[in-house]
């Protein structure tokens, strides 16, 4: 008779599940406010979004991509800013764990086994579940809503989409 039987994890799931083993946030600081994770974002979009948006005035002669009807405009818009948006993310996660929004409001991404930044391929891969879908067009725009929101329901972890496949969580660096 085989006992062959799935190892356990000793925390837990880092899809949201809990076995009820040890707490794989045990040692690490308490996941961070939801509105202290809103914010980070507004001002990482406005980190991002001012000069984007003021380089392409530049380059048009309009802030307003949408302006004169131009599709192409709009699509190149959508794209720079995405792709900027995704390098400054995962450049920042995986050098330092937290943006420049993060570090303004006192938290941080933590690999849920672990608790230190998401270096290398987990903060890469955060990034681009964030901020890559925007550019597929309409779908894109539903899914990424779905995922900020997902955290808002999910437990006992409060995951985004992105942070389930990094395996990350946002914790406060303040105790």
């Amino acid at each position: 008779m085989s006992t062959d039987q799935p190892p356990q994890r000793a925390n837990g799931s880092p899809y949201g599940e809990h076995d009820g083993g040890a707490d794989p946030l045990a040692g690490m600081p308490p996941l961070a406010h939801l509105g202290r994770r809103l914010v980070a974002r507004i001002i990482d979009g406005l980190i991002i979004g001012i000069p984007i948006g003021l380089i392409m005035a530049l380059i048009w002669g309009t802030y307003y991509p949408m302006g004169d009807g131009s599709d192409a405009r709009s699509s190149v818009f959508t794209l720079v800013s995405v792709l900027a948006y995704f390098l400054y993310e995962g450049l920042m996660l995986t050098h330092y764990g937290q943006t420049l929004g993060k570090k303004a409001m006192k938290i941080r991404v933590a690999m849920l086994e672990t608790g230190e930044p998401p270096v290398g391929r987990p903060g890469w891969a955060r990034a681009a579940t964030y901020a890559l879908p925007e550019i597929v067009p309409c779908c894109g725009f539903i899914f990424w809503l779905v995922n900020v929101l997902w955290c808002t329901w999910d437990r006992p972890y409060r995951q985004c989409l992105h942070d389930k496949v990094a395996r990350t969580v946002v914790v406060s660096t303040e105790p």
